[in-house]
């Protein structure tokens, strides 16, 4: 009785729905604001001041350094729930990307080309928490603060390029997936 209600409620229609595209709207517009919560003012300040005056501990050198160091150590993730990450997470999204492309389920399908792209940027914020951590590690013991804020910014923005890039990609096939969905499906069946 279970599995059944589940497979009914993952084949709901989605990609006719308003409020899948609206959910999908929200999730890539709102996840570019912010990078590990460092917001993106204070990253373009940060920017700023290091190309002006590259060698000079600024007030924008200073306040990212002190964003990073709040919001870092909170994308830190043990080794034990690394592991329950690195499995959980893959097999979750292989069960529902299975029901969707192999099974047909138009919900798990919306759901898979959403959240797997999403998964993908969960494990760029992770290494990018790595690396900033480290970072950080070396500003305290010495390193001087606009060396540190101009590693970290390098570290960022690539991050960033990568993240608008995906974010293309995946809001591109989304579409293009959803109107060969609907062109085969018309009536939702």
């Amino acid at each position: 009785m279970f599995p059944n209600s589940l497979l009914q409620i993952l084949d709901a229609r989605s990609f006719g729905s308003a409020w899948f595209w609206l959910v999908l709207a929200v999730v890539w517009s709102f996840g570019g604001r912010r990078v590990l919560g460092i917001p993106a003012d204070i990253l373009m300040d940060a920017g700023r001041s290091l190309r002006r005056a590259p060698g000079l501990e600024t007030p924008q050198v200073l306040a990212l350094l002190d964003w990073m160091s709040l919001n870092v150590p909170r994308w830190r993730v043990s080794p034990r729930m690394g592991l329950a990450l690195a499995a959980a997470l893959p097999f979750g999204l292989s069960v529902l990307a299975g029901l969707g492309f192999a099974g047909g389920l138009e919900m798990a399908q919306a759901l898979s080309l959403l959240l797997i792209p999403q998964a993908v940027l969960l494990g760029l914020r992770l290494r990018l928490a790595g690396q900033l951590h480290w970072i950080l590690r070396a500003a305290e013991l010495g390193q001087p603060a606009p060396r540190a804020a101009t590693d970290a910014m390098q570290r960022i923005n690539r991050y960033r390029i990568a993240q608008t890039l995906i974010s293309l990609v995946a809001v591109i096939f989304t579409g293009l997936w959803a109107m060969r969905w609907i062109l085969l499906h018309p009536y939702g069946v």
